[in-house]
């Protein structure tokens, strides 16, 4: 008997899963919205010299209405390394600091809703020709990105590549030259 009463049970509940779908329910509320994400990269050379004082200072273009709130990244190109592919550039934010022979030689950079400075400074005589690789022909990408990017916890600001990305990922993504 309890097998006839088994068997029942499970053809009632295989013929309750059959049949036509029903009709679709009703729309639910709009969600909030998405983050708008219009970032900014911009590259620039610099020569540090005594001349410069070994700082560079940028605007930020008119067209770009940048925030008091909105986070400035800078990175430096710290390497290039060949591949099969071409040469991949590994860049490093700032601010950095290298202890060399010669002494400490530091990258930093502040920044307002105007532009960006970018400098050198440490222990080492930055005038030594043997620091020109540190001084000369330097190439920097500033960031400029809304402070809900930033605070995002799924993407390292440290890593340039991850940022660049995720900024690329929007149409009205921009990278310019300041120089």
């Amino acid at each position: 008997m309890k097998k006839y009463l088994a068997i029942l049970v499970l053809s009632v509940v295989i013929a309750s899963c059959s049949g036509d779908r029903g009709p679709m329910g009703p729309s639910g509320p709009q969600g909030p919205p998405g983050v708008n994400i219009l970032g900014q990269v911009y590259e620039v050379s610099i020569n540090f010299t005594n001349t410069n004082g070994f700082a560079a200072g940028f605007d930020f273009p008119q067209d770009i209405e940048v925030f008091e709130s909105d986070v400035v990244l800078v990175y430096r190109l710290a390497d290039v390394i060949p591949d099969s592919s071409g040469p991949i550039d590994v860049w490093e934010m700032l601010p950095a600091t290298y202890f060399l022979p010669q002494g400490i030689v530091y990258y930093g950079f502040d920044h307002s809703f105007l532009g960006v400075d970018i400098f050198m400074d440490g222990t080492a005589d930055l005038m030594l020709t043997s620091l020109q690789d540190f001084t000369l022909d330097q190439v920097f990408r500033i960031a400029i990105v809304p402070a809900d990017f930033a605070e995002r916890t799924d993407i390292d600001i440290a890593n340039f590549n991850q940022v660049l990305n995720n900024l690329q990922a929007h149409e009205d993504f921009e990278m310019k030259s300041l120089n």
